[in-house]
């Protein structure tokens, strides 16, 4: 039998998790720290903050998973593109 030590897969769930939520933030970063002339920089704070919610919701759900297979779940969610299947 395999036994997986859950705290490390946690541990590399989380880095997935901001890899991810780092390239969400890439575009809208750069409408932020660049002050472009013309981008809409409310909706680009409130997209960023849309994002922070979403990852601060699959952060939770990292931390309450309970075994291997919730947090590949979890991560294969994230993970996967709009438009892509199961």
């Amino acid at each position: 039998m395999i036994t997986v030590n859950m705290p490390k897969a946690k541990d590399i769930a989380h880095v997935k998790r901001r890899a991810a939520r780092s390239a969400e933030f890439e575009p809208y970063d750069a409408i932020i720290a660049k002050q472009i002339p013309g981008a809409d920089h409310a909706a680009a704070e409130a997209a960023r903050q849309a994002i922070r919610e979403k990852y601060a919701a699959v952060q939770a759900e990292i931390e309450d998973a309970t075994d291997a297979a919730a947090l590949v779940a979890i991560v294969r969610a994230f993970e996967q593109k709009p438009g892509e299947g199961g």
